[in-house]
């Protein structure tokens, strides 16, 4: 990736001709091809929560976050979710009790949970025990490698009932665990 920032801002990004997104799309591109799973015409519904602060990715920290918004991200979660034989739901809050509340709900109308819960990861036991209440296979994604950053971060309280935890990737960290979801719910059907 190909990243200048000056002032705190994004004044030039170039995710598309990074080798890393080439070669990711590359392998999504061969993953899709060879659909895994016992029921291959099965619609899954994932539903995707994006928490605190990622409402302001492209201007927030680039040098740490990069410059995909997201809204970027999001599109990109629907393309691939088209190819995956899946639909997406999004829904990013600044708010714990409306993140639960969506997870709450989540149970019965879809079949995986996609979590970024930014700052709450770290810090919110209502987010675990809503995940845990509803047993929804979950996946939980990082755009920045959290065991690279501060100690604090390092705790994540969604990890211990979660499928799996996907951290380092950028925006990348979203695609690979839809597809990482998808597998694993095809695998289970």
């Amino acid at each position: 990736m190909i990243l200048r920032v000056a002032n705190g801002h994004c004044v030039a990004c170039s995710d598309s001709g990074s080798n890393r997104t080439l070669a990711t799309t590359q392998w999504f591109r061969l993953y899709t091809s060879s659909a895994l799973g016992k029921d291959l015409n099965r619609l899954y519904s994932v539903l995707v929560l994006h928490g605190p602060n990622l409402n302001l990715l492209g201007k927030r920290e680039p040098e740490i976050y990069g410059c995909t918004t997201l809204q970027d991200i999001n599109q990109q979660l629907e393309q691939d979710a088209t190819l995956l034989k899946a639909t997406v739901t999004v829904l990013q809050s600044n708010h714990e009790g409306v993140l639960v509340d969506a997870i709450h709900q989540a149970q019965g109308q879809h079949d995986g949970l996609l979590i970024n819960a930014g700052a709450y990861t770290h810090t919110s036991v209502a987010l675990h025990d809503a995940i845990a209440a509803v047993s929804i296979p979950t996946v939980e994604v990082h755009l920045s490698n959290i065991y690279r950053r501060e100690t604090f971060r390092h705790h994540s309280y969604i990890a211990p009932i979660a499928i799996g935890q996907i951290s380092g990737f950028g925006a990348d960290s979203y695609r690979l665990g839809l597809q990482a979801l998808i597998q694993y719910l095809q695998r289970a059907s």
